[in-house]
């Protein structure tokens, strides 16, 4: 299969949600907001064949506006990224998998950025220089 980009993009994929609905912290965050998981496979397909191999199919904008109604902490990101990172490795190239976890880092601390909230600023203690 990883001599077949698009189906070792697919494998990844299903790989993914595999290890993640199996996740106590990740698993029932996508049950409740994935309602048909066949059709978000393809979807999350598309998007990983347009940010690695340069096809058109992905057409839903930025992922970033389909995740903002989520409820995510910073322990969120971590598990994704673990479990994202194990999916790789065991199922793309590596021509594909170097790319991939780039973006997927790029992805987690943009997310987070936009996602989490801003950490409360520490204290000076009074004439401290800024």
């Amino acid at each position: 299969m990883k001599n077949d980009p698009e189906a070792a993009i697919m494998a990844m994929v299903r790989r993914f949600y595999a290890l993640s609905l199996d996740d106590d912290l990740l698993g029932p965050m996508f049950r409740a907001e994935i309602d048909d998981f066949e059709e978000h496979y393809g979807i999350v397909a598309d998007f990983w064949s347009h940010a690695l191999l340069g096809t058109d199919r992905y057409k839903r904008g930025t992922p970033y506006v389909h995740h903002t109604r989520l409820k995510v902490e910073e322990a969120h990101f971590d598990r994704w990224m673990a479990a994202f990172g194990q999916a790789v490795e065991e199922e793309l190239p590596p021509e594909l998998a170097e790319p991939a976890m780039q973006r997927a880092r790029h992805m987690t601390e943009s997310f987070k950025m936009g996602l989490l909230p801003l950490p409360e600023p520490k204290a000076r203690p009074l004439g401290a220089p800024a």
